[in-house]
């Protein structure tokens, strides 16, 4: 039997369950884009035309490396609703918990059974559309989560496309529209910083930052993050630079163990980005006080 949360009011905590990890434990963070993981079907209006629709085999591999990553917490992108996402981040080992956004490109997050889970009011002014755009911009999904000592405060996005490395000057294409989400990641990571909170900012970005990049800097101007991809490319499929992020910040900067960032690539000759993700996921490990 499959546990799905297929909508989650703010304020509500879910205690964690009766088989949890020892206290202080690392903590595993992974953030995966899943390219539009969707059950819907060929010609819904929800899709743009050529979406390709996984199968059942395409679902259980996806499972499989959802397995073999292994992680605590999975903040997803581009994931139409909690009964898609579970499964592949199959109970009873994960909970489900979506954004709630009325877009087929939900984000949301999956997370292990020990850790408990407070879900807040989702960032909505991340769409930072007029209400009249046909297409709105998806929020952010904004939760805490405890070992039962430490809580460490999680915001999984998924930013506007279009911007990846154009200067910050750019009046064209969506860099204002990246620039205006920015100032909203800014506003929301400097109210953790005010109450001492633990937090990160974990999601598709869809921009190649580096610590000089104007974008990342114009979050860093009233708050210290700390960027887990610096200096680093990824080597999905064949290699590119990171537009999947971790961004840690608050007393969360001193929790990221040493070389722990790593990419799980994909090992299935013959398979496409379109059956698995043209995103890799991305991980760190945390060492909780």
């Amino acid at each position: 039997m499959v546990a799905v949360l297929l909508s989650v009011p703010a304020g509500v905590v879910f205690p964690a369950g009766a088989s949890g990890s020892a206290v202080g434990a690392p903590l595993k963070l992974a953030t995966w884009n899943m390219g539009w993981l969707t059950s819907r079907p060929a010609g819904d209006p929800g899709l743009p035309d050529g979406i390709y629709r996984r199968n059942d085999a395409d679902i259980e591999r996806l499972a499989a490396y959802a397995d073999r990553l292994d992680a605590d917490i999975i903040g997803f992108q581009e994931v139409d609703g909690a009964a898609i996402a579970a499964r592949v981040f199959r109970a009873p080992r994960y909970r489900i918990i979506m954004s709630g956004d009325h877009v087929t490109q939900q984000t949301g997050v999956a997370i292990r059974g020990s850790l408990s889970v407070t879900v807040h009011p989702p960032v909505t002014a991340l769409n930072v559309y007029p209400p009249s755009a046909p297409h709105p911009l998806r929020s952010g999904l904004d939760i805490t989560v405890s070992d039962g000592t430490a809580s460490l405060r999680l915001l999984v996005i998924h930013l506007k496309t279009g911007c990846y490395d154009n200067p910050w000057t750019e009046r064209q294409h969506a860099c204002p529209t990246l620039k205006s989400q920015f100032a909203v990641l800014d506003d929301w990571a400097l109210e953790r910083s005010d109450s001492g909170e633990a937090f990160a900012i974990l999601g598709d970005f869809n921009r190649r930052m580096t610590p000089g990049d104007p974008f990342f800097l114009s979050l860093t101007r009233d708050t210290p993050l700390l960027l887990t991809t610096s200096g680093r490319a990824s080597p999905c499929w064949g290699g590119e630079y990171f537009i999947d992020h971790i961004l840690l910040g608050g007393p969360a900067r001193d929790w990221l163990t040493a070389g722990s960032l790593r990419v799980m690539t994909y090992h299935d000759p013959g398979i496409t980005p379109a059956q698995l993700s043209d995103h890799c996921p991305v991980s760190v490990r945390l060492a909780l006080p």
